[in-house]
């Protein structure tokens, strides 16, 4: 699994000229899902995610999350986190997960995102989106196996 994170002043997604999600103040994720991902595996994700100090406080550090700026989210599914472009120049997407498995997957993080945050908008899984935004700061953040790994 890979969460892209963005924070973001302001985003969108339209879908045939219609806008159907947006956000103020809050995170853009992109998700990109594998076949190997499981619940157990986003509950884990959505965590780190909910969890995640990236906002300024009053003296100017990243210490405020989500919840204490009263941010939203907007989650876009996005197979191509898991484009790989070791060999040649058009790459290949092997390793993403089978639409079924990946829109269940995907479904799950909404609904368990919903239950803790009271804005989420979304995407539609599979659909042409153009996804506008504001990045703030910029400040971007990638969640995949890497932030989870033990620690020495």
């Amino acid at each position: 699994m890979k969460f892209l994170i963005q924070r973001v002043a302001h985003a969108s997604v339209d879908v045939d000229g219609r806008t159907v999600g947006s956000i103020r103040k809050g995170y853009l994720v992109l998700i990109g899902i594998c076949d190997k991902d499981t619940k157990k595996t986003a509950d884990q994700y959505i965590r780190k995610l909910l969890s995640l100090r990236i906002f300024e406080d009053d003296q100017g550090k990243t210490n405020r999350s989500l919840a204490d700026v009263d941010g939203g989210l907007l989650l876009i599914s996005q197979f191509t986190l898991y484009a790989n472009c070791r060999r040649g120049n058009r790459p290949s997407f092997i390793e993403a997960g089978s639409p079924q498995h990946a829109e269940e997957i995907y479904q799950y993080i909404v609904e368990e995102c919903r239950k803790a945050v009271p804005l989420v908008q979304t995407g539609i899984f599979g659909a042409d989106m153009k996804v506008s935004l504001l990045n703030d700061g910029p400040f971007t953040i990638l969640l995949d196996e890497h932030a989870f790994a033990a620690q020495s």
